[in-house]
């Protein structure tokens, strides 16, 4: 009984082995096919050399009418269904290919695999990837691709199995019409965009119409109706794909095919000034190429611009570049910002947010949804970028997804997508907004937003603005003020920043902004500041210490010293030269230092402290050559509070370094 037992097991197995030989043996080639089976085969095989699939799809299927198992006829009428798109129809027939034989044609696999892609079938295209593979096929670039898709279908599953906050909604009637409108970009402080519209014509054909720019302003809780930025939109040119400045006052974007351009398309620039935009002018060879360069972004201290080129020299296919302004305010040759960011694949769309260290992008060659997605990356401390990262499903899917703008606070993305009104509109383009998750926020940045006015007439007054990083000892922000005095500036956490606003024939102001210790987005700095005329000579009276005009101090938030101590630290030479540089320009200026602290420790030791605190200045002008007789110095101690000793922020307002005229 165990010998029959063991035969009988053997038999099956003999069996088992036998089965499946002889049915992948049934598979019909040309070499065993009915003759006009094969005549019908050849003849659709010249159909599809030219491109004729219709017919050729016919005569393939009366091919298999007469030879049900002629495999390549199956394998070409679902590859033609593949071609048409039609992937539920090609994933069926790859599959009776592979019920017919699996091995004869191991493409089969890769294919059926991206036909259940195309239609979000991850388990089953991951199946039939890691099938295809198992093969260890001879088609080594197949090979890649497969693996490249196989990593994407694993991402997308896991990424589908994880979705992250996701809740769009239109940014209203005041923006979005019957028209297309795309490629929104911000102001800093959130109440100014400016955005690309397709106007159509009257067929409605999406792919016709005019391209310009409109403007549109957040008041009162919802964005007012969009006006088109007349002086740069043309009749007969496409103005797209734009950013604009941090404070509004410059745009940059491309215009393609026009003369005296350097390739297809170029990025141009246009300012604003009095309300209105200058005409457009070509950033120039610096920036372009001979080739193609689109979809800018400027950085909020308009020291970077971040573009999208098919230039040379780059990953493949479209890169993301950055170009630095030198000290002359030129832009730089561009560099490519590396693997990190660039693939072999298309990075365009780049949008760095007023943080300056958070890069916002669309690639198709970075794991993800198959098509178009939309990735952050991170500016590390060596200036390197850190890995790219998907912002995740369902703001990913498997369609193209659009650029993405984020807010100063990091809180407000804005985008512009036809995924959600497709069946309606056929295709129609809006722009929308959602609460972007705290992962993939940008880091902490607060901005200042002011208005210059004289101190006496409080009219508004054009003047210089110099903001530096004190942290770094470096310039950040040089301009002037608009024609009514308003500047917008961003200020991204993490600095200490000295502000120095200045004009001819006035007291500059300064200010301070602490945000080395911010990690969180600050409220922004609202502020009027007010500048003092200075006195011309033939007015100044000869005054005693004691007889000081009644003139308001000014103030310098910039200068700063070691604790309980007079010794000046490094922070505060910005300050002290803009005081020398005031001095220097204006002779006929005298000025008392005055000293003044808190009311912590003792009143004699505050006396003293305030009055070393101000002959250091004195002895820091007097070095730099300002005659002695120019300058006084005093110490008043914690007599003469600004504020209240009873917080933090108070004593700190009265630890204070001040000037006045005398």
């Amino acid at each position: 009984m165990i010998f029959m037992k063991a035969y009988l097991i053997s038999a099956l197995l003999f069996l088992i082995v036998l089965v499946p030989t002889g049915i992948q043996a049934q598979y019909v080639t040309k070499k065993n096919a009915n003759e006009k089976a094969v005549r019908l085969f050849d003849r659709g095989m010249k159909y599809v050399f030219n491109k004729l699939d219709d017919k050729a799809l016919n005569d393939f299927k009366k091919v298999i009418q007469i030879e049900p198992n002629f495999i390549d006829a199956h394998i070409q009428i679902a590859a033609i269904y593949y071609s048409k798109k039609d992937y539920k129809t090609a994933e069926e027939k790859f599959e009776k290919v592979i019920a017919i034989d699996g091995d004869y044609e191991p493409k089969v696999y890769y294919t059926a695999a991206r036909s259940e892609s195309e239609q979000g079938k991850t388990k089953e295209a991951i199946a039939h990837f890691e099938e295809f593979l198992s093969k260890k096929s001879t088609y080594e670039k197949l090979n890649k691709k497969a693996l490249a898709f196989l990593k994407q279908e694993k991402f997308k599953a896991t990424a589908m199995s994880k979705p992250v906050p996701f809740d769009p909604k239109p940014v209203g009637a005041g923006i979005n019409t019957n028209h297309l409108e795309y490629l929104p970009s911000i102001t800093a402080d959130g109440e100014t965009m400016v955005f690309t519209r397709r106007l159509l014509p009257p067929s409605g054909n999406i792919n016709l119409g005019n391209e310009d720019f409109f403007i549109s302003h957040y008041k009162d809780g919802a964005w007012t109706k969009a006006k088109a930025l007349e002086s740069i939109n043309s009749p007969n040119t496409n103005e797209g794909a734009q950013s604009l400045s941090a404070d509004g006052k410059l745009l940059i974007f491309t215009i393609c095919d026009k003369r005296g351009g350097h390739g297809s398309c170029d990025l141009y620039f246009s300012q604003e000034k009095r309300g209105v935009w200058s005409a457009p002018k070509n950033l120039g060879i610096g920036v372009n190429s001979g080739a193609w360069e689109s979809q800018p972004s400027i950085s909020a201290d308009k020291k970077s611009l971040y573009y999208a080129s098919k230039r040379r020299a780059g990953q493949g296919g479209t890169d993301i570049w950055v170009s630095h302004r030198n000290k002359k305010g030129e832009f730089e040759k561009p560099i490519n910002l590396g693997d990190k960011i660039n693939t072999p694949g298309e990075e365009q769309s780049p949008f760095i947010h007023p943080d300056g260290k958070t890069l916002y992008f669309m690639s198709d060659g970075h794991p993800g949804f198959g098509k178009k997605d939309i990735y952050y990356s991170r500016m590390q401390e060596d200036g390197t970028w850190g890995e790219a990262i998907n912002l995740g499903y369902p703001i990913n899917t498997e369609h193209h997804e659009g650029s993405l703008v984020v807010s100063t606070d990091g809180k407000t993305a804005y985008f512009a997508s036809d995924r959600f009104q497709e069946e309606q509109s056929n295709g129609k383009i809006d722009i929308y907004s959602f609460e972007l998750y705290e992962e993939a926020r940008p880091q902490a940045v607060s901005y200042l937003k002011a208005k210059v006015i004289d101190a006496v007439t409080k009219k508004e007054i054009k003047a210089v603005v110099d903001l530096t990083n004190l942290t770094f000892q470096k310039r950040y922000y040089y301009a002037n003020t608009d024609d009514k005095g308003n500047f917008l500036v961003a200020l991204p956490a993490g600095n200490l920043y000295g502000l120095n606003v200045s004009k001819d024939g006035y007291l500059f102001y300064s200010e301070s902004f602490a945000l080395e210790d911010v990690n969180s987005f600050s409220e922004p700095f609202n502020m009027t500041i007010e500048l003092q005329a200075i006195t011309k000579e033939k007015e100044v009276v000869n005054t005693t210490k004691e007889e000081l005009p009644k003139t308001k101090p000014i103030i310098l938030k910039n200068v700063f010293f070691e604790s309980g101590s007079a010794d000046l630290k490094s922070e505060s030479t910005v300050e002290l030269n803009k005081l020398y540089k005031l001095l220097n320009d204006n002779p006929s200026i005298n000025i008392q230092i005055n000293g003044h602290t808190d009311n912590v420790g003792a009143e004699t030791d505050n006396q003293t402290l305030s009055e070393l605190r101000s002959m250091a200045v004195h002895d820091f002008l007097i070095e730099k050559g300002i005659v002695a007789s120019r300058l006084r110095f005093a110490g008043y101690g914690e007599s003469k509070p600004i504020d209240s000793n009873d917080h933090e922020a108070g004593r700190q307002n009265n630890r204070r370094t001040e000037f006045i005229i005398f």
